[in-house]
């Protein structure tokens, strides 16, 4: 599998953590599988260069994203986002499967705020950090971007870290995290926050098909404003 990331194309040789590096180094594969079968590197982000959304989860599912080598693809989760994206019209088919699939994506980018998968889907606050110079690097070459969009509260209170560390706003505090809550930040983007799109989310009802399109098609409305 070759792969690289269209804006951070040394990402993929990453080791800055040695937990996350050990882990990928033991995952057991599943589902009949070899480790041969698997990325297992941090995960490249996927989609629109020239995007106006830009959606950030919080890391590559172990046996998703970390096998298959794109954001939310191979999961449950991706399994229910993907074709609520393209009802939505950000990508050309519903279906993610693999990173020969033929998918599109059309005003959107997709990336995690941590690369690579962690124990237990819950990475340590030093891990955060680390991937954080790689958000911001994204984040200054996705230079159309209107609205970051937020996936789960750990991602969002993320992006809120970053928004702090470039001065942009003093208190995370001042912006709670809620399904659909939008904040217009100083540089005329805005960062709308959205429930994760988890299989545990979707699977008690905290997470609907209604729920996540309407927070998809605020997001084109912001963007497109």
């Amino acid at each position: 599998m070759a792969l690289h990331d269209p804006l951070l194309p040394e990402l993929i040789d990453c080791q800055r953590c040695p937990r996350l590096m050990d882990y990928l180094a033991t995952l057991p594969p599943k589902g009949g599988r070899s480790r041969d079968d698997y990325w297992n590197r941090p995960v490249p982000g996927f989609g629109d260069i020239n995007a106006r959304i830009w959606l950030v989860g919080l890391a590559p599912g172990a046996h998703g994203a970390n096998r298959t080598a794109r954001p939310f693809t191979g999961d449950g989760a991706g399994d229910f986002m993907y074709p609520l994206l393209y009802q939505a019209g950000l990508s050309n088919q519903a279906e993610s499967e693999s990173c020969d699939d033929g998918l599109r994506l059309n005003d959107l980018y997709i990336s995690n705020a941590v690369k690579c998968v962690p124990p237990g889907n819950k990475p340590l606050a030093e891990e955060f950090h680390q991937c954080r110079d790689y958000l911001l690097r994204e984040w200054k070459q996705l230079t159309s971007v209107r609205v970051i969009l937020a996936l789960g509260r750990d991602a969002f209170i993320s992006v809120l870290h970053l928004l702090k560390q470039q001065g942009m706003i003093k208190r995370l505090a001042d912006f709670p995290f809620a399904h659909n809550a939008c904040f217009e930040l100083t540089n005329g983007q805005y960062l709308l926050a959205c429930y994760h799109t988890s299989r545990y989310n979707v699977q008690t009802g905290r997470m609907t098909e209604a729920l996540f399109l309407e927070v998809l098609n605020r997001a084109r409305q912001l963007a497109e404003a």
